[in-house]
This record gives structure tokens, C-alpha cells and sequence, in this order.
């Protein structure tokens, strides 16, 4: 029941945000109490912070996968970092216009305000993590010569990391997945077209 009721609380979190979940609505979609909620959690705020525990570790997971796939190019990694968000946005806006919040991530930053310290400190690991591997993953290409040695690597870091965090906002603020495309594919231009290494022709014809 633990792992049902936060299934639920996970989906109505991203729908409605911190001060739309209720454990009323968990209940009616569940046919249960809401004493079963509370006798499971107690509060609204022990639930959330093991909803965004959840959330946030499964979602280290993916992008573990993406940023460390030994077969992958530096583009390629970042293209399916994009698919990924895709994925994920394509759930909650299935006519692909909709622009509606599909990140739990991006929702809570929203509130923060509202979140315990443990929520905030685990909001803020993603980002910490994410960028760990995103910096081993440039530092390989510039090693395999995807990229040139002279590139500014903490900077192209930077970039894709605040693109990667700020993917749902970016979203909900454009009305559609598109201006989250752009923004990844800008991005791998300017590198390629910057930054290419003694392999770029390949990284080039994928990037464009």
C-alpha cells in the first residue's frame, strides 16, 4: 500500500504541487481512507519527502545510464538526455502542446517554500550528481578527441547541467516541448562547431 500510495501522490504532486496534493484526493483514487494515508505517513510532509526521494534517485538513475554509457558520443549523450525529458513531458502532455508540469523537480523549486530541509537538500543532490557525470562524460570525449583540448570544459558543463535542471520550467514556461529542443540542439551546435575535436566531422553530421 506504501509504494501504491505514493505512486498516486507522485502523479497528483506534478499535476497540482506541494499545496494541491491532498490526501482525500490520494484516497478516492486508491478506495481507501484518508486515516490509511496518514497511518502510513502521517503527514503530508513525511510523504512528500519520500516521494521526492523517490523521484529524484530513479531519475539519478536514468541519467546515470545516459552519462555513462561506455557505446555513446558526447552528442549522442546528450540527445538522449533530451529524449529522456521527452519521454517524460510526452506523459503528462500526450498532444505534445500542453506545456503542463511534468517534473517533480522543477515543480518543487517552484515551492520551496514549502519543502522540509531534507526535500531541498535532495533537490539540490540532483543537480550535484548530475553534473559529476556530465564532467566525466566530457572529459572522455575530449580524451577520445570528440571535442578539442582547448575547450572550456567547466563552461560547456555549466550549460548542459542548467539545461538538464531547469528542463521542466522550460517547458511550462514555453507551452510546449519545443523551446527544450532548441535549447539542446543549440547547444551541441555551438560545441561541435566551436569545440570539435580531430573526430568532430562525425559529432558534427550527428549534432546537425
Amino acid at each position: 500500500m506504501r509504494d501504491r500510495i505514493k505512486g498516486v501522490a507522485t502523479e497528483l504532486l506534478i499535476k497540482y504541487g506541494y499545496r494541491g496534493l491532498r490526501f482525500k484526493d490520494i484516497a478516492e483514487q486508491l478506495g481507501t481512507t484518508r486515516a490509511n494515508i496518514h497511518y502510513h505517513f502521517g503527514t503530508k510532509k513525511n510523504l512528500i519527502e519520500e516521494v521526492i526521494q523517490d523521484y529524484v534517485e530513479g531519475t539519478v538513475v536514468e541519467v546515470k545510464a545516459i552519462w555513462t554509457a561506455r557505446n555513446l558520443t558526447y552528442v549522442e549523450r546528450v540527445r538522449r538526455m533530451m529524449e529522456f525529458n521527452r519521454q517524460r513531458y510526452s506523459r503528462f502532455n500526450p498532444a505534445g502542446k500542453d506545456g503542463r508540469p511534468w517534473s517533480i523537480i522543477s515543480r518543487m523549486r517552484l515551492e520551496s517554500d514549502m519543502l522540509s530541509k531534507k526535500s531541498k537538500e535532495t533537490l539540490r543532490s540532483f543537480s550535484q550528481t548530475a553534473e559529476g557525470y556530465v564532467n566525466a562524460a566530457l572529459a572522455e570525449a575530449i580524451a577520445r578527441g570528440e571535442i578539442s583540448q582547448d575547450a572550456p570544459a567547466r563552461d560547456i558543463v555549466v550549460q548542459i547541467v542548467a539545461i538538464i535542471d531547469s528542463a521542466g520550467s522550460i517547458t511550462s514556461d514555453a507551452g510546449s516541448f519545443d523551446r527544450l529542443e532548441h535549447l539542446y540542439t543549440a547547444y551541441l551546435r555551438v560545441l561541435t562547431h566551436a569545440y570539435g575535436g580531430e573526430n568532430a566531422p562525425a559529432l558534427v553530421a550527428v549534432a546537425e
